[in-house]
Protein backbone atom coordinates (compact mmCIF):
# COMPACT_ATOMS: atom_id res chain seq x y z
CA UNK A 1 0.00 0.00 0.00
CA UNK A 2 2.44 2.39 0.86
CA UNK A 3 4.38 1.85 -2.79
CA UNK A 4 1.30 2.62 -4.40
CA UNK A 5 0.91 5.81 -2.03
CA UNK A 6 4.40 6.89 -3.44
CA UNK A 7 3.62 5.86 -7.02
CA UNK A 8 0.71 8.46 -6.66
CA UNK A 9 2.66 11.04 -5.40
CA UNK A 10 4.96 10.78 -7.97
CA UNK A 11 1.95 11.25 -10.64
CA UNK A 12 0.76 14.06 -8.67
CA UNK A 13 4.25 15.78 -9.02
CA UNK A 14 4.43 14.94 -12.28
CA UNK A 15 1.19 16.48 -12.74
CA UNK A 16 2.00 19.66 -11.27
CA UNK A 17 5.00 20.11 -13.70
CA UNK A 18 2.78 19.50 -16.59
CA UNK A 19 -0.12 21.99 -15.22
CA UNK A 20 3.63 24.56 -14.51
CA UNK A 21 4.52 24.36 -18.47
CA UNK A 22 0.54 23.97 -19.49
CA UNK A 23 0.25 27.63 -18.17
CA UNK A 24 3.43 28.98 -19.65
CA UNK A 25 1.83 27.62 -23.01
CA UNK A 26 -1.53 28.67 -22.23
CA UNK A 27 0.12 32.30 -21.61
CA UNK A 28 2.15 32.05 -24.65
CA UNK A 29 -1.23 31.11 -27.02
CA UNK A 30 -2.92 34.06 -25.93
CA UNK A 31 0.10 36.63 -26.45
CA UNK A 32 0.00 34.67 -30.00
CA UNK A 33 -3.47 35.43 -30.32
CA UNK A 34 -3.61 39.07 -29.87
CA UNK A 35 -0.60 39.43 -32.24
CA UNK A 36 -2.22 37.49 -34.69
CA UNK A 37 -6.14 39.97 -34.15
CA UNK A 38 -3.78 42.79 -33.96
CA UNK A 39 -2.37 42.08 -37.24
CA UNK A 40 -6.04 41.12 -38.73
CA UNK A 41 -6.67 44.56 -37.45
CA UNK A 42 -3.40 45.86 -39.77
CA UNK A 43 -4.69 43.90 -42.84
CA UNK A 44 -8.21 45.18 -42.87
CA UNK A 45 -6.88 48.70 -43.05
CA UNK A 46 -4.67 47.80 -45.85
CA UNK A 47 -7.32 46.38 -47.52
CA UNK A 48 -8.59 49.94 -47.89
CA UNK A 49 -5.57 49.71 -51.38
CA UNK A 50 -6.93 47.37 -53.40
CA UNK A 51 -3.51 47.66 -55.14
CA UNK A 52 -1.90 44.39 -54.14
CA UNK A 53 1.88 45.99 -52.42
CA UNK A 54 4.89 44.50 -50.42
CA UNK A 55 3.65 45.94 -47.36
CA UNK A 56 0.41 43.44 -47.47
CA UNK A 57 2.63 40.56 -48.74
CA UNK A 58 4.78 40.98 -45.64
CA UNK A 59 1.72 41.07 -43.22
CA UNK A 60 0.17 38.31 -44.34
CA UNK A 61 3.74 36.20 -44.27
CA UNK A 62 3.64 37.69 -40.62
CA UNK A 63 0.05 36.48 -39.76
CA UNK A 64 0.50 32.83 -41.66
CA UNK A 65 3.93 32.23 -39.06
CA UNK A 66 1.55 33.51 -36.48
CA UNK A 67 -0.79 31.07 -37.53
CA UNK A 68 1.31 28.14 -37.69
CA UNK A 69 2.96 28.96 -33.99
CA UNK A 70 -0.39 29.50 -32.91
CA UNK A 71 -1.56 25.53 -34.45
CA UNK A 72 1.99 24.49 -32.63
CA UNK A 73 1.08 25.69 -29.79
CA UNK A 74 -2.72 24.17 -29.76
CA UNK A 75 -0.65 20.79 -30.90
CA UNK A 76 1.60 20.70 -27.95
CA UNK A 77 -1.48 21.72 -25.21
CA UNK A 78 -3.02 18.67 -26.81
CA UNK A 79 -0.39 16.37 -26.18
CA UNK A 80 -0.08 17.74 -22.37
CA UNK A 81 -3.65 17.06 -21.89
CA UNK A 82 -3.39 13.55 -23.62
CA UNK A 83 -0.17 12.98 -20.88
CA UNK A 84 -2.52 14.53 -18.07
CA UNK A 85 -5.39 12.54 -19.15
CA UNK A 86 -3.66 8.89 -19.30
CA UNK A 87 -1.48 9.90 -16.10
CA UNK A 88 -5.42 10.73 -14.13
CA UNK A 89 -6.96 7.99 -16.08
CA UNK A 90 -4.00 5.59 -14.09
CA UNK A 91 -4.34 7.27 -10.88
CA UNK A 92 -8.07 7.46 -10.62
CA UNK A 93 -8.03 2.94 -11.31
CA UNK A 94 -5.07 2.94 -8.98
CA UNK A 95 -7.44 4.83 -6.46
CA UNK A 96 -10.34 2.55 -6.84
CA UNK A 97 -8.20 -0.71 -6.39
CA UNK A 98 -6.69 0.47 -2.99
CA UNK A 99 -9.99 1.68 -1.56
CA UNK A 100 -11.47 -1.46 -2.42
CA UNK A 101 -8.53 -3.08 -0.77
CA UNK A 102 -8.90 -1.42 2.01
CA UNK A 103 -13.02 -1.82 2.37
CA UNK A 104 -12.25 -5.40 2.56
CA UNK A 105 -9.49 -5.03 5.51
CA UNK A 106 -12.01 -2.60 6.82
CA UNK A 107 -14.51 -5.44 6.92
CA UNK A 108 -12.27 -7.64 8.34
CA UNK A 109 -11.45 -5.99 11.26
CA UNK A 110 -15.18 -5.15 11.98
CA UNK A 111 -16.23 -8.11 11.87
CA UNK A 112 -12.88 -9.22 14.66
CA UNK A 113 -14.51 -6.12 16.85
CA UNK A 114 -17.93 -7.35 16.67
CA UNK A 115 -16.26 -10.42 18.23
CA UNK A 116 -14.40 -8.26 20.87
CA UNK A 117 -16.36 -5.43 21.21
CA UNK A 118 -17.28 -4.90 25.21
CA UNK A 119 -14.95 -4.17 27.87
CA UNK A 120 -15.12 -7.44 29.36
CA UNK A 121 -13.45 -9.16 26.35
CA UNK A 122 -10.81 -7.12 26.46
CA UNK A 123 -9.95 -7.39 30.21
CA UNK A 124 -10.54 -11.26 29.81
CA UNK A 125 -8.22 -10.87 26.84
CA UNK A 126 -5.45 -8.78 28.94
CA UNK A 127 -5.44 -11.27 32.20
CA UNK A 128 -5.31 -14.43 30.58
CA UNK A 129 -1.83 -13.25 30.06
CA UNK A 130 0.45 -15.88 31.03
CA UNK A 131 2.81 -12.93 32.58
CA UNK A 132 3.32 -9.05 33.23
CA UNK A 133 5.25 -8.81 29.94
CA UNK A 134 2.94 -10.45 27.95
CA UNK A 135 0.06 -8.19 29.17
CA UNK A 136 2.06 -5.22 28.79
CA UNK A 137 1.96 -6.49 24.99
CA UNK A 138 -1.55 -7.08 24.47
CA UNK A 139 -2.26 -3.75 25.50
CA UNK A 140 0.04 -2.32 23.60
CA UNK A 141 -1.72 -4.13 20.24
CA UNK A 142 -5.04 -2.57 22.03
CA UNK A 143 -4.37 0.47 21.91
CA UNK A 144 -2.60 0.43 18.24
CA UNK A 145 -5.15 -1.62 16.67
CA UNK A 146 -7.90 0.88 17.84
CA UNK A 147 -5.65 3.34 16.31
CA UNK A 148 -5.33 1.84 12.93
CA UNK A 149 -8.76 1.22 12.83
CA UNK A 150 -9.36 4.85 12.96
CA UNK A 151 -6.37 5.54 10.49
CA UNK A 152 -7.98 3.17 8.14
CA UNK A 153 -11.35 5.35 8.27
CA UNK A 154 -9.92 8.27 7.72
CA UNK A 155 -7.72 6.90 5.03
CA UNK A 156 -10.65 5.49 2.97
CA UNK A 157 -12.42 8.85 3.53
CA UNK A 158 -9.74 10.86 1.96
CA UNK A 159 -9.20 8.28 -0.77
CA UNK A 160 -12.60 8.48 -1.72
CA UNK A 161 -12.62 12.44 -2.04
CA UNK A 162 -9.89 12.37 -3.72
CA UNK A 163 -11.01 9.63 -6.14
CA UNK A 164 -14.22 12.42 -6.95
CA UNK A 165 -12.00 15.05 -7.43
CA UNK A 166 -9.83 13.19 -9.70
CA UNK A 167 -12.92 11.85 -12.09
CA UNK A 168 -14.25 15.34 -12.08
CA UNK A 169 -11.00 16.80 -13.33
CA UNK A 170 -10.34 14.17 -15.69
CA UNK A 171 -13.92 14.95 -17.68
CA UNK A 172 -12.84 18.66 -17.25
CA UNK A 173 -9.65 17.60 -19.19
CA UNK A 174 -11.26 15.78 -21.67
CA UNK A 175 -13.96 18.70 -22.72
CA UNK A 176 -10.97 21.12 -22.91
CA UNK A 177 -8.89 18.43 -25.50
CA UNK A 178 -12.50 18.68 -27.39
CA UNK A 179 -12.36 22.21 -27.48
CA UNK A 180 -8.80 22.28 -28.36
CA UNK A 181 -9.46 19.95 -31.48
CA UNK A 182 -12.41 22.36 -32.98
CA UNK A 183 -9.97 25.21 -32.08
CA UNK A 184 -7.38 23.59 -34.41
CA UNK A 185 -9.36 22.76 -37.15
CA UNK A 186 -10.68 26.89 -36.96
CA UNK A 187 -7.09 27.52 -36.95
CA UNK A 188 -6.08 25.56 -39.77
CA UNK A 189 -9.49 26.59 -42.05
CA UNK A 190 -8.33 30.32 -41.48
CA UNK A 191 -4.71 28.92 -42.24
CA UNK A 192 -5.59 27.58 -45.69
CA UNK A 193 -7.42 31.01 -46.50
CA UNK A 194 -4.32 33.27 -45.75
CA UNK A 195 -2.47 31.24 -47.90
CA UNK A 196 -4.78 31.60 -50.81
CA UNK A 197 -4.65 35.08 -50.32
CA UNK A 198 -0.79 35.10 -49.88
CA UNK A 199 -0.89 33.42 -53.39
CA UNK A 200 -2.86 35.84 -54.70
CA UNK A 201 -0.64 39.11 -53.53
CA UNK A 202 2.71 37.31 -54.58
CA UNK A 203 1.07 36.70 -58.28
CA UNK A 204 -0.44 40.10 -58.84
CA UNK A 205 3.17 41.71 -57.76
CA UNK A 206 5.04 39.38 -59.77
CA UNK A 207 3.54 41.30 -62.81
CA UNK A 208 5.24 44.83 -61.21
CA UNK A 209 8.74 43.35 -60.81
CA UNK A 210 10.66 46.29 -62.16
CA UNK A 211 8.88 48.61 -59.56
CA UNK A 212 9.66 46.19 -56.78
CA UNK A 213 13.53 46.06 -58.38
CA UNK A 214 13.24 50.37 -58.20
CA UNK A 215 12.24 50.61 -54.75
CA UNK A 216 14.53 48.07 -53.24
CA UNK A 217 17.24 50.17 -54.88
CA UNK A 218 15.51 53.01 -52.86
CA UNK A 219 15.20 51.11 -49.90
CA UNK A 220 19.00 50.19 -50.20
CA UNK A 221 20.46 53.78 -50.50
CA UNK A 222 18.67 54.76 -47.38
CA UNK A 223 20.28 51.87 -45.82
CA UNK A 224 23.52 52.81 -46.53
CA UNK A 225 22.97 56.58 -45.44
CA UNK A 226 21.81 55.04 -42.22
CA UNK A 227 25.03 52.84 -42.04
CA UNK A 228 27.19 55.97 -42.77
CA UNK A 229 25.61 57.67 -39.67
CA UNK A 230 26.00 55.44 -37.24
CA UNK A 231 29.58 54.65 -38.92
CA UNK A 232 30.60 58.54 -37.93
CA UNK A 233 29.23 58.36 -34.53
CA UNK A 234 31.43 55.49 -33.86
CA UNK A 235 34.52 57.13 -35.67
CA UNK A 236 34.08 60.39 -33.52
CA UNK A 237 34.08 58.49 -30.31
CA UNK A 238 36.79 56.74 -31.61
CA UNK A 239 38.45 60.35 -32.49
CA UNK A 240 37.89 61.31 -29.26
CA UNK A 241 39.67 58.52 -27.98
CA UNK A 242 42.56 59.50 -29.62
CA UNK A 243 42.62 63.03 -28.99
CA UNK A 244 42.52 62.86 -24.87
CA UNK A 245 44.56 60.44 -23.52
CA UNK A 246 43.09 58.07 -21.54
CA UNK A 247 39.53 58.90 -22.77
CA UNK A 248 36.89 56.49 -21.72
CA UNK A 249 33.70 56.68 -20.76
CA UNK A 250 31.91 58.61 -18.02
CA UNK A 251 30.76 56.51 -15.15
CA UNK A 252 27.32 57.07 -16.18
CA UNK A 253 27.77 56.38 -19.92
CA UNK A 254 29.36 53.21 -18.54
CA UNK A 255 26.02 52.13 -16.19
CA UNK A 256 23.92 52.71 -18.89
CA UNK A 257 25.73 50.77 -21.28
CA UNK A 258 25.27 47.94 -18.57
CA UNK A 259 22.16 48.44 -17.52
CA UNK A 260 21.47 48.56 -21.11
CA UNK A 261 22.98 45.04 -21.88
CA UNK A 262 21.68 43.60 -18.58
CA UNK A 263 18.35 44.00 -20.22
CA UNK A 264 18.63 42.09 -23.12
CA UNK A 265 15.34 40.42 -24.03
CA UNK A 266 13.58 42.78 -21.90
CA UNK A 267 13.37 46.18 -23.61
CA UNK A 268 10.17 47.51 -24.44
CA UNK A 269 9.01 47.53 -27.94
CA UNK A 270 10.04 51.04 -29.91
CA UNK A 271 6.24 51.72 -30.60
CA UNK A 272 3.32 50.70 -28.15
CA UNK A 273 1.74 48.21 -30.55
CA UNK A 274 3.07 46.37 -33.90
CA UNK A 275 4.03 43.45 -35.27
CA UNK A 276 7.61 42.10 -37.12
CA UNK A 277 7.05 42.07 -40.36
CA UNK A 278 10.49 42.20 -42.12
CA UNK A 279 13.80 40.38 -39.85
CA UNK A 280 17.15 41.00 -39.14
CA UNK A 281 19.82 39.71 -41.74
CA UNK A 282 19.81 38.56 -45.22
CA UNK A 283 17.16 36.63 -46.39
CA UNK A 284 15.47 36.03 -49.93
CA UNK A 285 13.09 38.75 -51.26
CA UNK A 286 9.32 37.57 -50.77
CA UNK A 287 8.72 38.23 -54.71
CA UNK A 288 12.10 38.85 -56.69
CA UNK A 289 13.40 35.35 -57.31
CA UNK A 290 17.11 34.69 -56.35
CA UNK A 291 16.76 38.44 -55.13
CA UNK A 292 19.02 38.68 -51.57
CA UNK A 293 17.60 41.75 -48.64
CA UNK A 294 19.96 42.79 -46.43
CA UNK A 295 18.20 44.07 -43.26
CA UNK A 296 20.27 45.97 -40.41
CA UNK A 297 17.35 45.82 -38.20
CA UNK A 298 13.40 45.25 -38.26
CA UNK A 299 10.61 46.44 -39.53
CA UNK A 300 7.34 46.87 -37.19
CA UNK A 301 4.33 47.82 -38.79
CA UNK A 302 2.17 49.60 -36.79
CA UNK A 303 -1.19 51.49 -36.98
CA UNK A 304 -1.44 54.87 -38.24
CA UNK A 305 -0.79 57.58 -36.60
CA UNK A 306 1.58 55.65 -33.94
CA UNK A 307 4.87 57.59 -32.50
CA UNK A 308 8.14 55.89 -32.46
CA UNK A 309 9.88 55.82 -28.35
CA UNK A 310 13.03 54.92 -26.90
CA UNK A 311 13.55 51.68 -25.59
CA UNK A 312 16.41 53.12 -22.95
CA UNK A 313 17.32 56.00 -21.19
CA UNK A 314 19.94 57.47 -23.06
CA UNK A 315 21.17 60.39 -24.97
CA UNK A 316 20.28 61.38 -28.92
CA UNK A 317 23.28 61.41 -30.98
CA UNK A 318 22.20 62.22 -34.39
CA UNK A 319 19.23 63.48 -35.83
CA UNK A 320 18.90 64.24 -39.78
CA UNK A 321 16.97 63.55 -42.98
CA UNK A 322 17.21 60.41 -45.32
CA UNK A 323 16.40 61.15 -49.25
CA UNK A 324 13.44 59.86 -49.81
CA UNK A 325 13.39 57.79 -46.94
CA UNK A 326 12.42 60.67 -44.24
CA UNK A 327 13.54 61.17 -40.83
CA UNK A 328 16.02 59.32 -38.35
CA UNK A 329 17.14 59.49 -34.83
CA UNK A 330 19.94 57.78 -33.57
CA UNK A 331 20.09 57.42 -29.28
CA UNK A 332 23.16 56.23 -27.60
CA UNK A 333 23.02 54.10 -24.50
CA UNK A 334 26.50 54.07 -22.87
CA UNK A 335 28.41 51.54 -26.05
CA UNK A 336 25.05 50.45 -27.72
CA UNK A 337 23.29 52.72 -30.20
CA UNK A 338 19.82 52.70 -30.70
CA UNK A 339 17.93 53.71 -34.69
CA UNK A 340 14.98 54.69 -35.23
CA UNK A 341 13.78 55.91 -38.75
CA UNK A 342 10.98 56.72 -41.16
CA UNK A 343 10.05 59.02 -39.24
CA UNK A 344 7.60 61.61 -40.49
CA UNK A 345 8.52 64.62 -37.50
CA UNK A 346 10.97 64.31 -34.70
CA UNK A 347 10.12 65.34 -31.17
CA UNK A 348 13.93 65.56 -30.08
CA UNK A 349 17.16 67.54 -31.02
CA UNK A 350 20.86 65.83 -30.33
CA UNK A 351 22.39 66.31 -27.33
CA UNK A 352 18.48 65.78 -25.59
CA UNK A 353 18.33 63.31 -22.66
CA UNK A 354 15.87 60.77 -23.16
CA UNK A 355 13.68 58.26 -21.12
CA UNK A 356 12.83 54.66 -21.23
CA UNK A 357 8.95 54.72 -23.39
CA UNK A 358 9.70 58.69 -24.44
CA UNK A 359 7.92 59.74 -27.62
CA UNK A 360 11.25 60.94 -29.83
CA UNK A 361 8.63 61.01 -33.08
CA UNK A 362 5.76 60.03 -35.44
CA UNK A 363 6.34 57.43 -37.52
CA UNK A 364 5.45 57.83 -41.69
CA UNK A 365 2.30 56.49 -43.08
CA UNK A 366 2.58 55.84 -47.02
CA UNK A 367 -0.93 57.11 -48.80
CA UNK A 368 0.12 55.29 -51.45
CA UNK A 369 0.53 52.12 -49.97
CA UNK A 370 -3.19 52.20 -47.95
CA UNK A 371 -1.72 54.19 -44.96
CA UNK A 372 1.26 51.67 -43.96
CA UNK A 373 3.08 52.33 -41.01
CA UNK A 374 6.34 51.29 -40.49
CA UNK A 375 9.02 51.77 -38.00
CA UNK A 376 12.34 50.66 -38.68
CA UNK A 377 14.62 49.83 -35.83
CA UNK A 378 18.13 49.29 -35.48
CA UNK A 379 20.09 48.08 -32.38
CA UNK A 380 24.13 48.45 -32.29
CA UNK A 381 27.01 48.14 -30.13
CA UNK A 382 29.20 50.42 -31.08
CA UNK A 383 30.09 49.42 -34.79
CA UNK A 384 28.43 45.84 -34.68
CA UNK A 385 25.15 45.28 -35.72
CA UNK A 386 22.46 43.28 -33.40
CA UNK A 387 19.86 41.21 -33.60
CA UNK A 388 16.70 43.92 -32.06
CA UNK A 389 13.99 41.09 -32.03
CA UNK A 390 16.76 39.36 -29.64
CA UNK A 391 16.94 42.72 -27.38
CA UNK A 392 12.58 43.65 -27.11
CA UNK A 393 10.44 41.82 -25.21
CA UNK A 394 8.32 38.99 -26.52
Amino acid sequence: MKSTFLFALLILWGMSLKGQSLNELRARKINTSQVIKYTSTLLQEAQKNEKASIGKLRLINSQISNRNRLIGDINEEIDALDYYIDENAEMVAMIREDLLKLKDEYAGMIRFAQKNKNTYDKLIFLFSSENINQAYKRMIYLQQYSKYRKSQTELMVNLADLLDKKVIALSKKKEQKEQLLADKESENMKLLSEKDQQSQYISSLQKRQQDLRKKLRQQEKEQEKLNKEIERIVEEQARKAREKSGFELTPEQKLIAADFEKNKGRLPWPVDRGVITEKFGVHSHPVLKQVQIKNNGIDITTTKNSKARAVFNGEVSRVFAISGGNMAVIIRHGTFLSVYSNLQEVFVKPGDAVETKQEIGSIYSDKNDGDKTILKFQVWQENQKQNPELWISR
